[in-house]
Protein backbone atom coordinates (compact mmCIF):
# COMPACT_ATOMS: atom_id res chain seq x y z
CA UNK A 1 0.00 0.00 0.00
CA UNK A 2 2.84 2.53 1.10
CA UNK A 3 5.31 1.64 -2.24
CA UNK A 4 6.29 5.00 -3.86
CA UNK A 5 4.73 5.68 -6.90
CA UNK A 6 6.61 8.30 -9.90
CA UNK A 7 4.19 11.16 -10.17
CA UNK A 8 6.45 13.74 -12.09
CA UNK A 9 10.03 14.50 -12.24
CA UNK A 10 11.90 14.45 -8.42
CA UNK A 11 8.09 13.97 -7.53
CA UNK A 12 7.03 10.70 -5.74
CA UNK A 13 3.36 9.44 -4.14
CA UNK A 14 2.55 7.05 -1.67
CA UNK A 15 -1.15 5.66 -0.24
CA UNK A 16 -1.35 5.05 3.07
CA UNK A 17 -4.03 3.42 5.12
CA UNK A 18 -7.64 4.24 5.53
CA UNK A 19 -8.60 6.64 8.86
CA UNK A 20 -11.61 7.09 10.70
CA UNK A 21 -12.30 11.11 11.40
CA UNK A 22 -15.05 12.66 13.31
CA UNK A 23 -18.11 11.47 13.11
CA UNK A 24 -16.83 8.21 11.68
CA UNK A 25 -15.90 9.36 8.18
CA UNK A 26 -13.14 7.41 6.96
CA UNK A 27 -10.40 8.93 4.88
CA UNK A 28 -8.01 7.54 2.36
CA UNK A 29 -4.71 9.04 3.18
CA UNK A 30 -1.52 9.61 0.39
CA UNK A 31 1.62 11.67 0.88
CA UNK A 32 3.72 13.02 -1.52
CA UNK A 33 7.83 13.75 -1.77
CA UNK A 34 9.83 15.63 -3.69
CA UNK A 35 13.31 15.66 -4.14
CA UNK A 36 14.37 19.20 -3.80
CA UNK A 37 17.70 20.41 -6.24
CA UNK A 38 20.20 19.65 -3.39
CA UNK A 39 18.74 16.18 -2.83
CA UNK A 40 17.01 16.65 0.20
CA UNK A 41 13.46 15.40 0.37
CA UNK A 42 10.76 17.78 1.12
CA UNK A 43 7.73 15.18 2.68
CA UNK A 44 4.29 16.57 2.22
CA UNK A 45 1.52 15.35 4.73
CA UNK A 46 3.18 11.92 5.48
CA UNK A 47 1.36 8.86 6.16
CA UNK A 48 1.71 5.90 8.51
CA UNK A 49 5.65 5.14 8.00
CA UNK A 50 5.84 1.73 7.49
CA UNK A 51 9.70 -0.26 7.23
CA UNK A 52 8.99 -0.53 3.98
CA UNK A 53 8.45 2.64 2.72
CA UNK A 54 10.94 4.34 5.16
CA UNK A 55 13.68 2.14 3.27
CA UNK A 56 11.72 3.67 -0.29
CA UNK A 57 12.77 6.94 1.50
CA UNK A 58 15.57 6.69 2.53
CA UNK A 59 16.97 5.14 -0.92
CA UNK A 60 16.27 8.81 -2.92
CA UNK A 61 17.59 10.87 -0.08
CA UNK A 62 18.20 12.45 3.49
CA UNK A 63 14.65 14.09 5.27
CA UNK A 64 15.14 17.32 5.78
CA UNK A 65 11.27 18.53 5.61
CA UNK A 66 8.23 17.34 6.92
CA UNK A 67 5.08 19.59 6.12
CA UNK A 68 1.60 19.11 7.66
CA UNK A 69 -0.15 21.29 4.87
CA UNK A 70 -3.51 22.01 7.56
CA UNK A 71 -3.97 21.36 11.52
CA UNK A 72 -6.02 18.14 10.72
CA UNK A 73 -2.96 16.29 9.28
CA UNK A 74 -0.97 15.73 11.72
CA UNK A 75 -1.65 12.26 13.02
CA UNK A 76 1.84 10.73 11.96
CA UNK A 77 4.34 13.81 12.58
CA UNK A 78 5.38 11.86 15.92
CA UNK A 79 6.73 9.15 14.75
CA UNK A 80 8.08 10.39 11.34
CA UNK A 81 9.72 13.12 13.98
CA UNK A 82 11.41 10.66 16.37
CA UNK A 83 12.65 8.31 12.73
CA UNK A 84 13.86 12.31 11.41
CA UNK A 85 15.27 13.96 14.64
CA UNK A 86 17.47 15.70 11.85
CA UNK A 87 14.67 16.87 9.48
CA UNK A 88 12.78 19.97 10.43
CA UNK A 89 8.62 20.06 11.16
CA UNK A 90 6.56 22.48 9.29
CA UNK A 91 3.00 23.56 10.28
CA UNK A 92 0.31 24.93 9.33
CA UNK A 93 -1.30 27.55 11.21
CA UNK A 94 -3.09 26.56 14.29
CA UNK A 95 -1.07 23.26 14.08
CA UNK A 96 1.80 23.97 16.43
CA UNK A 97 -1.14 25.22 18.83
CA UNK A 98 -2.91 21.57 18.86
CA UNK A 99 0.44 19.63 18.99
CA UNK A 100 2.61 21.37 21.57
CA UNK A 101 4.14 18.06 22.05
CA UNK A 102 6.12 18.99 18.59
CA UNK A 103 8.69 21.28 17.94
CA UNK A 104 8.04 23.24 14.89
CA UNK A 105 10.59 24.99 12.94
CA UNK A 106 7.92 27.30 11.27
CA UNK A 107 4.71 28.06 11.07
CA UNK A 108 4.00 28.16 6.84
CA UNK A 109 2.36 31.22 5.29
CA UNK A 110 2.36 32.64 1.86
CA UNK A 111 6.52 33.01 1.85
CA UNK A 112 7.81 29.96 1.68
CA UNK A 113 11.24 29.15 3.32
CA UNK A 114 14.58 30.10 1.84
CA UNK A 115 15.09 25.82 1.89
CA UNK A 116 12.75 25.85 -0.88
CA UNK A 117 11.20 28.85 -2.18
CA UNK A 118 12.95 28.30 -5.64
CA UNK A 119 11.22 25.10 -6.56
CA UNK A 120 8.16 24.96 -4.53
CA UNK A 121 5.31 28.03 -4.07
CA UNK A 122 3.15 28.07 -1.45
CA UNK A 123 -0.18 30.16 -0.33
CA UNK A 124 -2.30 29.91 2.88
CA UNK A 125 -5.94 29.57 1.77
CA UNK A 126 -8.52 30.34 4.83
CA UNK A 127 -12.21 31.32 4.76
CA UNK A 128 -12.84 27.19 4.92
CA UNK A 129 -14.94 26.85 8.41
CA UNK A 130 -13.01 23.36 9.41
CA UNK A 131 -9.47 23.86 8.82
CA UNK A 132 -6.89 26.68 7.25
CA UNK A 133 -5.00 25.04 3.72
CA UNK A 134 -1.53 25.71 2.64
CA UNK A 135 -1.87 24.57 -0.71
CA UNK A 136 1.69 24.00 -2.61
CA UNK A 137 3.10 24.15 -5.74
CA UNK A 138 6.21 22.56 -7.59
CA UNK A 139 7.14 24.34 -10.11
CA UNK A 140 9.28 21.52 -12.14
CA UNK A 141 6.62 19.75 -12.56
CA UNK A 142 3.38 22.19 -12.49
CA UNK A 143 2.02 20.24 -9.85
CA UNK A 144 -0.30 21.57 -7.49
CA UNK A 145 -0.94 19.80 -3.99
CA UNK A 146 -3.87 19.87 -2.12
CA UNK A 147 -5.17 18.71 1.28
CA UNK A 148 -8.90 18.90 1.84
CA UNK A 149 -9.71 22.07 -0.28
CA UNK A 150 -10.03 19.13 -3.24
CA UNK A 151 -11.24 16.09 -2.51
CA UNK A 152 -12.74 12.81 -5.09
CA UNK A 153 -14.08 9.67 -3.49
CA UNK A 154 -15.35 6.86 -5.82
CA UNK A 155 -19.55 6.28 -5.63
CA UNK A 156 -20.09 4.24 -2.87
CA UNK A 157 -17.21 5.13 -0.36
CA UNK A 158 -19.91 6.37 2.17
CA UNK A 159 -22.96 4.94 3.56
CA UNK A 160 -25.95 6.02 4.73
CA UNK A 161 -26.10 9.81 5.53
CA UNK A 162 -22.17 10.09 5.42
CA UNK A 163 -22.89 9.32 1.63
CA UNK A 164 -25.52 12.47 1.90
CA UNK A 165 -23.32 15.48 3.52
CA UNK A 166 -20.16 13.59 1.07
CA UNK A 167 -22.41 14.16 -2.29
CA UNK A 168 -23.88 17.41 -0.68
CA UNK A 169 -19.87 18.62 -0.08
CA UNK A 170 -19.05 17.36 -3.54
CA UNK A 171 -16.90 15.09 -2.00
CA UNK A 172 -18.33 12.44 -4.49
CA UNK A 173 -19.58 14.13 -7.37
CA UNK A 174 -17.74 14.34 -10.53
CA UNK A 175 -14.31 16.44 -10.48
CA UNK A 176 -14.91 20.12 -10.37
CA UNK A 177 -12.01 23.06 -9.68
CA UNK A 178 -11.71 24.01 -6.49
CA UNK A 179 -12.81 27.42 -5.17
CA UNK A 180 -9.48 28.02 -4.08
CA UNK A 181 -7.82 27.88 -8.12
CA UNK A 182 -9.30 31.47 -7.96
CA UNK A 183 -6.79 32.80 -5.58
CA UNK A 184 -4.38 30.63 -6.10
CA UNK A 185 -1.03 32.84 -7.35
CA UNK A 186 0.02 29.96 -9.53
CA UNK A 187 -1.95 27.50 -12.38
CA UNK A 188 -1.21 23.82 -12.45
CA UNK A 189 -0.97 21.00 -14.57
CA UNK A 190 -1.38 17.96 -12.38
CA UNK A 191 -3.40 18.54 -9.44
CA UNK A 192 -3.33 15.04 -6.88
CA UNK A 193 -5.80 15.59 -3.96
CA UNK A 194 -5.33 13.72 -0.70
CA UNK A 195 -8.34 12.08 -0.53
CA UNK A 196 -8.77 10.18 -3.47
CA UNK A 197 -8.17 7.09 -5.50
CA UNK A 198 -8.26 8.76 -9.01
CA UNK A 199 -4.96 10.10 -9.17
CA UNK A 200 -2.98 6.91 -9.79
CA UNK A 201 -3.61 7.12 -13.66
CA UNK A 202 0.42 6.56 -15.57
CA UNK A 203 2.08 6.24 -11.80
CA UNK A 204 5.16 4.02 -12.06
CA UNK A 205 5.67 1.87 -9.51
CA UNK A 206 9.14 2.23 -8.33
CA UNK A 207 11.20 -1.05 -9.02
Amino acid sequence: MSSLLSFAPELWLANGPVITAALGFQYSTRMAVIRLQGGELFIWSPIALTEDLKGEIDALGPVRHIIAPNHLHDSFLTEWAQAYPEAKLHAAPSLAEKRPDLSFASTLSDEAPADWQDEIEQCVVGGNSITTEVVFFHKASGTTLFTDLLQQFPKGWFKGWRALIARLDLMTEPPQASPASSVLPFGTKRPPAKHSRKCSTGLQKLS
